[in-house]
């Protein structure tokens, strides 16, 4: 459980820092297009990026915490014999999806853009950058659902 409340940590600092960084992007794009106006070049793409981290970081995050919110609205939904079913259906296909979907794809993804030196219109970074976060989020959900699912079978051992 070490290990978890240390991921916990550093995934919650990190979801700290790009969304105050997205808001103060934001802020900018709006004060320099109205009040100045002369909108910045850089924060439409920047603000997307960002978007895209805060999501997937996110995603993992509420996974880690099983607080993902179609996951208990359908638990809330069917009665208690299924909900043991249910919960190795979930966890079975959310470990299939961000593996192959998430990791594989993703590294692929990353692996391509960086092989054709795709860089960002605006930012003018290489865009294999912008896209680690599909594999790395991939390997947090991962990591989570496993884990849920080791802590869910423990628990029904021991009632």
């Amino acid at each position: 459980m070490e290990v978890r409340k240390k991921i916990d940590k550093i995934i919650e600092y990190l979801l700290v820092f790009l969304l105050s960084t997205l808001v103060i992007d934001v802020i900018w794009q709006v004060v320099s297009r109205y009040l100045l106006s002369s909108p910045s070049k850089f924060t439409d793409e920047l603000a997307g990026f960002l978007l895209m981290w805060v999501a997937l970081l996110g995603a993992a995050y509420v996974t880690g915490k099983r607080q993902h919110l179609a996951l208990s609205l359908l638990m809330s939904k069917i009665n208690s014999d299924n909900v043991k079913k249910l919960k190795v259906i979930i966890h079975f296909s959310t470990i299939m999806f961000a593996f192959f979907v998430m990791i594989i794809g993703g590294l692929w993804l990353i692996y391509t853009r960086f092989y054709l030196g795709q860089m960002s219109a605006v930012l003018q970074i290489p865009i294999g950058y912008v896209y680690m976060v599909l594999p790395l989020s991939g390997v947090f959900i991962v990591y989570y659902s496993i884990d849920n699912a080791i802590e869910e079978w423990k628990t029904n051992l021991i009632h």
